[in-house]
């Protein structure tokens, strides 16, 4: 018999994806065959000639589960499916259908079946497949991932709690993740006491880690959609710090942090020049992890024979300012992509430290 796990949220980049990873790693230390299932995919990607949602693509690359494929990502929202649906050219029965089947299949083929939702738990009622419905409909108990804090943690639990009492889906364990290394006893000290008379169990996950949050340069390259140009074994380097290069080249100097991204207009010789030659003295390649350089003016000759002899990596960015640079980065949540090796082995490591898998095992 498959025992099943369904990984919900209170809304989206609170961590599931990464839950499931850690989870994964864990389970196939105890079970010898562990699967992943992404019943509805609002996010589509083309990986090996099929579409799939691209976190099923993921956890399929990361634990080489291609050969499931077929089964981890039974229905994929494209662009125009939420008209198709509402104009009944598709019917939710027929998506109930292939969700149904594929989790059939997978139960077959496995000891334990992680299932990962999509977004909160009303994410699908589009379809009439929201998260609640799914698990319900797979028999699948919840794990709930929440992000940290207090007040507003406890009012999204109880939002989503809602829909899920509506469709009767069982909730047996809220996580709460992200949690601050200096506030974490006493965070979940406050949400124990504040969830003391629901029948789940409220247990911490993982601590914020910058690692874990931040863009590598491959992901900032393809956010803004140009190549990473310069040294190509640096981008998975994973980006702590964007700095405006805006103040004079003594000062942007001055600001380096560990492992910066400077934005660097392309009219700024002087600064591009001087970026490139500290880029290979030892003390600073672990300040400069890269450039972009914004801008319609085309780089100088000269200032571009230093930036390629140098090998800083960079991206040339010509459609955009320094501020949209800037607020295009901010704005972004970047998620693990399956060449974030440094990434993926330090959660599979904090899996072993941080999550008590036994009682999350035991529990459902």
């Amino acid at each position: 018999m498959c025992k099943k796990i369904f990984i919900a949220a209170t809304g989206q980049q609170c961590g599931k994806t990464t839950t499931s990873i850690a989870l994964l790693h864990m389970a196939r230390k105890k079970y010898r065959r562990v699967g992943f299932m992404k019943p509805l995919g609002p996010k589509p990607t083309l990986f090996n000639g099929r579409w799939v949602d691209q976190d099923a693509a993921l956890l399929a690359r990361i634990y080489d589960l291609e050969e499931d494929l077929d089964y981890m990502s039974p229905v994929v929202l494209q662009p125009n499916s939420t008209r198709q649906i509402l104009d009944k050219k598709i019917s939710p029965g027929d998506l109930e259908v292939q969700i149904l089947q594929a989790a059939r299949e997978l139960e077959q083929r496995c000891d334990l079946l992680i299932i990962e939702g999509a977004g909160h738990s009303g994410v699908g009622s589009v379809v009439g497949l929201n998260n609640a419905r799914i698990a319900r409909l797979l028999d699948a108990p919840i794990l709930m991932v929440t992000d940290a804090g207090i007040g507003r943690v406890i009012d999204n639990v109880h939002l989503n709690m809602a829909l899920l009492l509506q469709e009767k889906a069982d909730l047996r364990m809220m996580l709460i993740n992200k949690l601050l290394s200096k506030k974490r006893q006493e965070t979940m000290a406050y949400l124990q006491q504040a969830f003391s008379g629901e029948p789940f169990k409220v247990v911490p996950g993982f601590d914020f880690s910058p690692v874990l949050a931040n863009p590598t340069l491959n992901h900032i390259a393809k956010l803004l959609g140009v190549p990473l140009k310069g040294e190509q074994s640096a981008g998975p380097r994973i980006v702590h710090h964007t700095q405006l290069g805006a103040a004079s080249t003594q000062r942007v100097h001055d600001l380096l942090e560990e492992s910066s991204l400077l934005i660097v207009t392309s009219t700024r010789n002087e600064l591009l020049v001087t970026l490139a030659a500290l880029y290979n003295i030892p003390e600073y390649r672990s300040k400069i992890a890269g450039l972009v350089i914004p801008g319609l003016f085309p780089i100088s000759k000269v200032t571009q024979q230093i930036l390629d002899r140098s090998q800083i990596p960079y991206m040339r960015a010509e459609s955009y300012s320094s501020g949209e640079v800037f607020s295009t980065i901010a704005n972004d949540l970047a998620k693990i992509d399956a060449e974030d090796q440094e990434k993926i082995v330090l959660l599979q490591s904090l899996a072993e430290t941080e999550l008590d898998f036994d009682a999350i095992d035991d529990l459902f």
